[in-house]
């Protein structure tokens, strides 16, 4: 009988620890269990003693956004967006803590065949390949759910806000025209299951006027209300999953809507393996154009042989020789840290179905029916689908929102913003010598603006409204002066040199 201690990393300094008393008599601790000195992440890992340790630290960020089954309340959550995933698998190579953790019962990723071996380029710089028929079964499949939701709120003299259909005749302020609001009930409210795009309205919702100088107008134009209404944000789709109508806690009504989208694998997705090896969809290849063993088994994914040598993922190597038997055998194996089992225990098994135990088969071209010059390692390992797709990321403008301050595109995706095209890229185009490109993005298609500059001082001139023309401050009458295109960021410098007391003087020449 020994006796537990629980020290921290300071007193670690003055102890010699180990993980196993056959290893060395002298140690003033004994690990409770070896794999316990690894965290939630890591101890997810198979094998992972024998990965390079950026791998495993890789590992540990990506488990935690990888798509699984988080709650059995799945019908009832109503967290703002979730992930699901349609056929979570248990892993065939697991590990203790996996278990202690749950995810066994609500896993987080599915056993694939994979097999390492190029595919016409569509595999390079970390991509995979995916078998299509594959992803026709359920492979990376999940659910998105986005909860949307709106709330009746009394005001001040008896106002409040309405769930009804907007009608244009009702003098709404910010009416969205009747195509928006075509799937909504009498109540106001879209049904169920209807199929729902980007800017479609969900809770058609009225509000009376916001501040007092709005009342004031109220009483001369007469009454008019807000056009308040939820709709779907402009980059999402789905299917209406769920209407609630519930009470906030002031007692005004309330409604939550969940729509649900299905995500099926598309290229660009991110998959990654346990031993932080991640990549994104490259293609998803037909069933006949896949390779396929002597046995007619096509692999579900094809990984770039070039993701080895340098990452020294070893534990990737057992994790599917060991799944290979697991396979074969109809049992699990157990791959947790330091005290997994052996790989040998895989040897016997593989031995006794015909396979060889280096895990390599020899394979066929799908498309000529020729074996491959050299066998193929190809095994089974369990990839999870992470939360990065690219339905979420993928983003375009031509024209949009600008600032007010700057007059430059707004930024970001929620709100339709403009690329950003940075220095390196201006350093590029620069290098190229492509000047007409450049004039283009930096100005023309961003704060283009003109100016109006006296010739003869140099200085920005003002508009006079009773005289209707540009007068410059200095000449007066003598001013000669003459529109200048420019950046809308070049002119607020200007005023912010005028108001630290600096004259800036600008050199304009006729156009050549």
């Amino acid at each position: 009988m020994g006796i537990i201690e629980l020290i921290d990393a300071n007193e670690e300094e003055n102890c010699y620890i180990t993980l196993d008393e056959k290893e060395t008599k002298k140690h003033t601790h004994l690990e409770i269990f070896p794999s316990a000195i690894l965290g939630a992440g890591a101890s997810i890992i198979p094998y992972p003693e024998h990965n390079q340790s950026p791998r495993n630290t890789y590992e540990s960020a990506m488990a935690k956004q990888s798509l699984g089954f988080s709650t059995p309340m799945m019908n009832t959550s109503t967290y703002v967006r979730q992930h699901f995933m349609l056929y979570p698998q248990t892993p065939i190579v697991s590990t203790k803590a996996m278990k202690l953790l749950g995810l066994e019962d609500r896993p987080a990723g599915q056993n694939c065949v994979v097999a390492v071996l190029p595919f016409d380029g569509y595999n390079i710089e970390d991509a995979i390949v995916l078998s299509q028929a594959a992803v026709d079964r359920g492979l990376g499949r999940t659910f998105f759910y986005r909860i949307y939701d709106a709330e009746a709120k009394q005001y001040p003299g008896g106002m409040r806000d309405n769930f009804e259909i907007p009608n244009a005749e009702d003098n709404i302020r910010g009416y969205k025209g009747e195509k928006a609001y075509r799937l909504l009930e009498e109540d106001g409210v879209v049904a169920t299951e209807s199929v729902v795009l980007g800017g479609d309205i969900l809770i058609g919702k009225t509000s009376p006027p916001r501040f007092m100088e709005e009342y004031r107008e109220f009483e001369v134009t007469g009454p008019y209300r807000r056009d308040t209404s939820i709709g779907v944000r402009p980059s999402e789709t789905g299917v209406i999953d769920t209407v609630v109508m519930t009470q906030s806690n002031e007692g005004g009504k309330m409604y939550k809507i969940r729509v649900r989208d299905m995500r099926i694998p598309e290229i660009g997705d991110k998959f990654a393996s346990r031993h932080g090896q991640k990549g994104v969809l490259g293609i998803l290849a037909k069933n006949e154009d896949l390779p396929y063993t002597a046995d007619g088994v096509v692999p579900d994914v094809l990984i770039n042989p070039h993701a080895f040598p340098s990452r020294m993922t070893v534990g990737m190597f057992m994790e599917s020789i060991t799944g290979k038997a697991a396979a074969l055998r109809g049992r699990k194996f157990d791959g947790s840290a330091f005290v997994g089992e052996k790989i040998d225990a895989a040897k016997s098994i593989m031995e006794d179905a015909g396979f060889k135990y280096s895990g390599k088969e020899v394979m066929y071209d799908g498309r000529t029916g020729k074996s491959f010059p050299v066998e193929v390692f190809i095994g089974v390992v369990y990839y999870q689908k992470l939360h990065h797709m690219v339905a979420d990321k993928i983003h375009a403008r031509a024209r949009g929102q600008v600032q007010m301050l700057t007059k430059q595109p707004t930024e970001g995706r929620a709100r339709g913003g403009g690329l950003r095209f940075g220095e390196m890229e201006r350093d590029c185009l620069i290098a190229y010598g492509a000047s007409m490109i450049l004039k283009d993005r930096l100005l023309d298609e961003s704060d283009k603006s003109e100016i109006f500059v006296c010739e003869r001082c140099g200085l920005v001139a003002y508009h006079d409204v009773k005289q209707r023309k540009y007068v410059c401050r200095v000449c007066g009458d003598k001013a000669k002066v003459s529109s200048v295109s420019v950046a809308y960021a070049f002119k607020l410098l200007l005023q912010e040199m005028q108001s630290l007391n600096i004259a800036p003087r600008l050199t304009i020449k006729e156009k050549v």
